[in-house]
């Protein structure tokens, strides 16, 4: 009831109506913005990933999923909140070895679960979406020592925007394919906002990185944030 309940259940929905799902090429690289082959590849995660063990929270379709166990041989885990996605991504992606795909909230995903990773990272997905001072903590205790936590965010400034000045989340939208906007929370904090967030769960700031998009006008469009467990 939680998905179906979600902004996010809906956009599945439509995505899964416009395209129906099958199998698809595994991508040549990892995408972190909203500008194809602009950002960094796989290598922000860690300098060898075979075989190491890897969670993606908010996985989408799968796409980056498939490229970590495919390319580099990680053990890749992909968490999704809707289970439209998950059937989708494993329609694409499902006969591949190294990959788990697993539908349920990222929050209550860490909770029930004493696995360990050697890097967790979210594209768009989780880690914004889910209140910080709850999933990053959550994340840490995951994430192997000296281990890698990177995500992509809407940057704060995009369209003209200010950063939050508090905690707290603000109103954004999802645009559907049919261009219907619904409302959801997210938390639009800036580098130094964040890295007082990571460092109360025993996270270090190794960067942050901002990228543009020429389609979306002149402000930045993705915050990318790497950092390392303590």
């Amino acid at each position: 009831m939680l998905a179906q309940a979600s902004p996010w259940y809906v956009h599945a929905l439509q995505r899964t109506t416009a395209a129906p799902a099958g199998p698809l090429a595994v991508p040549e690289r990892m995408e972190w913005t909203t500008r194809p082959g602009s950002g960094p590849n796989a290598e922000i995660l860690g300098p060898d990933l075979r075989p190491k063990r890897v969670l993606e929270l908010g996985c989408g379709p799968g796409h980056n999923a498939a490229h970590l166990a495919t390319r580099y041989g990680a053990q890749v885990t992909a968490v999704d909140l809707v289970g439209l996605q998950i059937r989708r991504a494993r329609s694409h992606y499902g006969r591949l070895n190294n990959l788990t795909f697993v539908v349920g909230h990222a929050l209550h995903y860490l909770q029930a679960s004493d696995e360990r990773f050697d890097a967790v990272y979210s594209v768009f997905g989780a880690v914004g979406l889910v209140a910080p001072e709850l999933l990053l903590p959550a994340i840490a205790r995951h994430l192997t020592r000296g281990r890698t936590l990177a995500f992509s965010v809407p940057h704060p400034q995009r369209g003209g925007l200010h950063p939050t000045t508090d905690d707290r989340p603000r109103r954004d939208y999802v645009t559907l394919l049919d261009r219907t906007r619904l409302p959801i929370a997210r938390w639009d904090f800036d580098a130094e906002r964040w890295e007082k967030h990571l460092g109360h769960a025993g996270l270090w700031l190794s960067s942050a990185k901002e990228f543009h998009d020429a389609r979306h006008g002149l402000w930045p469009t993705t915050l990318l944030i790497t950092a390392r467990k303590l």
